[in-house]
């Protein structure tokens, strides 16, 4: 037991934790075996004899007047029985045999000496690390763990994730790279140090080593957006007016960046020239695809919308969307990018709907919908009758504020504005033609619209079903004409004695009338048309004798 200093003082080294630390750690140890071993809730105190080396273990016991914790008090007079110079309030160490502590309790000691030095382990690392964090570190791949990896840092071991590799990079146990550290966690799942080889702070730090400009500040990285693995966009801006920021970085021949894609293994960099100006900048950020104009949508919410030629448009996007995609991380803004016919045919609709004709919605107030419901519909963007008739009653019940009872009165509403177009829209009742001239309805006495159909639909038909041979034979109303006007001209009273007296004049002319529909069955011949022609004086004589 003579070497437990010395054991002590070499684990210190190993560990680098203070030797007072693990030398408390190994009589907290001491204390919970003894205790587990005893079975006793007794207060416990563990030593070590500055000669030997040798275990020294009490148990310590308060001295009171009056005892009311018989497990760790003692009163003064058994207090002097164990120790004649006790006093109250003071402590008795009662001398304990460390001799019984077995195996199980050597084991239980080294459980805790372990946890307590791994404590210790962090409180250190975190407290060297946590200040370090974006730092470039070199370091080696120590061991594989599944698709994580584990670095040597030389005092302490760091985690490689899968997630914080880049997919270009394969690396072996053994290989020497670069990395930058990620966070520093002091407890938990991911307690430690965690390095990364995809964040961006490891292309600005792989810069600041390769760019003396970078260095001392004469160029400045404005911000850098990656995917690992595939592009890189980095955004420099210089101090000087004489310094080119773009050219510094890329160096003579391309010297300095190449020698930044390899250590990346082949990942492509685009180096944008910073502006002031978003629109500016933008344009650079979009590069290799020329911009056509940017517009500022909501610089609030940082939104912004790309216009590009149509031949454009691939390239601006990129393969996957990436080059819109870093270019909005860079710039922090949302980006929306349209080519010329896409912003054309928005454009186009945006005028068709402002030009739209439509009735606001405050006309229903005149068709039983109460105002507030009215103030509602129009605060929720429904501000025309064509858009609130063409939603269903379940898309009104999903607006905040209208309940079953209200979609029921929108709807009648709605409809009782839509019936008086349709009242408007109904076609007149058809009116009686004779001779050509319209009959009148007495008055006081309302049109029949039923029997006036019936009585135009049959002189339609009999035309219809007239036979074209009938265009040669003399229609009923050149026959009939003179009667016609004369019986129209005659007085009432008049009409009425000939009707009594059965008046040859009225004979004549309804034969006259009905002779044209016997002549139009068969077509006339020459001959015929001669005894037509004979026919006329005789109506010219019934003409004279009225």
């Amino acid at each position: 037991m003579a070497s437990i200093y010395q054991s002590i003082e070499i684990l210190s080294k190993e560990k680098g934790v203070d030797a007072h630390v693990i030398l408390d750690a190994v009589k907290d140890a001491l204390m919970v075996a003894a205790r587990k071993h005893f079975r006793t809730e007794e207060n416990m105190a563990v030593d070590f004899d500055p000669k030997s080396g040798a275990i020294l273990l009490f148990i310590v016991k308060n001295v009171v007047d009056e005892v009311t914790d018989k497990v760790n008090e003692l009163t003064l007079d058994q207090a002097r029985k164990l120790d004649p110079k006790a006093e109250v309030g003071g402590l008795v160490r009662i001398p304990k045999s460390a001799e019984a502590l077995g195996r199980i309790s050597a084991q239980t000691a080294k459980q805790v000496i372990l946890q307590k030095v791994r404590e210790a382990e962090r409180e250190n690392i975190f407290a060297e690390f946590s200040g370090r964090v974006g730092d470039l570190l070199h370091c080696t791949i120590k061991r594989i763990e599944g698709q994580d990896m584990v670095v040597d840092l030389g005092k302490t071991e760091a985690r490689l994730p899968k997630k914080e590799q880049s997919r270009l990079e394969n690396f072996t146990i053994g290989d020497r790279i670069r990395v930058v550290i990620k966070s520093v966690e002091k407890t938990g799942k991911n307690a430690g140090v965690m390095v990364s080889r995809a964040s961006p702070d490891l292309v600005q730090r792989l810069f600041e080593q390769e760019v003396p400009e970078i260095y001392d500040s004469t160029v400045q990285i404005k911000g850098c957006a990656r995917e690992a693995g595939e592009r890189t966009k980095i955004a420099v801006h210089s101090r000087d007016r004489d310094v080119d920021s773009v050219g510094a970085c890329v160096g003579m021949k391309g010297m300095r960046v190449q020698s930044i894609i390899r250590e990346l293994r082949g990942e492509k960099i685009d180096i944008i020239e910073y502006s002031e100006d978003i629109a500016t900048f933008a344009t650079h950020s979009l590069s290799p695809a020329r911009i056509t104009r940017v517009a500022i949508v909501d610089p609030i919410e940082r939104h912004m919308e790309v216009i590009v030629d149509d031949t454009q448009l691939s390239l601006a996007i990129g393969k996957k969307g990436q080059n819109v995609r870093l270019a909005a991380k860079l710039l922090g803004w949302h980006i929306d990018i349209k080519s010329e016919e896409e912003k054309r045919q928005e454009v186009e609709s945006q005028m068709a709907a402002v030009m739209a004709p439509g009735a606001p919605v405050s006309i229903l107030i005149d068709h039983g919908l109460p105002e507030g419901l009215a103030e509602l519909l129009i605060g929720s963007g429904i501000g025309t009758v064509e858009k609130l008739g063409s939603m269903t009653p379940e898309d009104l019940a999903l607006i905040e504020g209208i309940e079953p009872d209200s979609v029921e009165t929108i709807q009648s509403s709605v409809i009782s504005y839509y019936q008086q177009f349709e009242a408007q829209a109904a076609p007149p009742p058809p009116q009686e033609f004779v001779g050509g001239m319209p009959i009148q309805p007495p008055l006081g006495v309302a049109p029949q619209a039923a029997p006036a159909a019936e009585t135009e639909a049959a002189p339609a038909e009999e035309a219809e079903t007239a036979p074209d041979e009938d265009a040669e034979a003399p229609s009923a109303e050149e026959v009939a004409a003179p009667p016609a006007e004369e019986v129209e001209a005659a007085p009432a009273g008049d009409a009425a004695q000939a009707e009594a007296a059965g008046d040859p004049a009225e004979v004549s002319a309804t034969e006259a009338v009905e002779a044209p529909e016997v002549a139009a069955e068969p077509p006339q011949t020459s001959e015929e048309e001669a005894v037509a022609d004979s026919t006329q004086p005789e109506s010219d004589t019934i003409k004279d004798s009225e």
